[in-house]
């Protein structure tokens, strides 16, 4: 299930307000529907006139998709996305029924697989985790520019 929405901030700013979501059953689906769900968001945020590179969507694409991955890896059951433009940057919020905290690895160069979070740490201007009543909320910050596009 997925639900999208867009408005303008206090101020009536178009760069303010725009926001989509969805909530998943903790299936390996919610991967492909996260990814998607990005993409279509980020088109319409292109659409209210806000200037979003392809690089940015492939980035922001990546970051949702190893998001939810460790959601359906590690915290069997519900998630919930959430994903809103505030200012110049892209706000992903992850809430998952895991209160375990996620933990980046140290950099091993024979691992196969498990480098999710490098990931997001690399492409992300900032990183937050929270505990909840029930579960954690994962909220990162991506720049709507690509490095280097300005």
């Amino acid at each position: 299930m997925a639900y999208v929405t867009a408005g303008r901030g206090r101020e009536g700013s178009p760069r303010s307000g725009l926001r989509a979501g969805a909530a998943y059953d903790g299936g390996t689906e919610s991967i492909a529907d996260a990814r998607l769900l990005a993409r279509e968001f980020l088109d319409q945020v292109r659409e209210s006139g806000i200037r979003v590179p392809a690089a940015t969507v492939s980035e922001a694409q990546l970051v949702v998709s190893e998001l939810v991955t460790n959601a359906c890896k590690y915290a069997p059951g519900p998630s919930a996305l959430s994903l809103e433009v505030r200012g110049t940057v892209l706000e992903i919020t992850l809430w998952d029924s895991e209160p375990v905290l996620p933990m980046a690895r140290a950099a091993e160069p024979g691992r196969i697989g498990q480098h999710g979070l490098e990931i997001v740490f690399a492409l992300c201007e900032g990183f937050d985790v929270q505990r909840e009543p029930v579960g954690k909320r994962i909220t990162v910050r991506l720049a709507l520019h690509a490095r280097g596009a300005w």
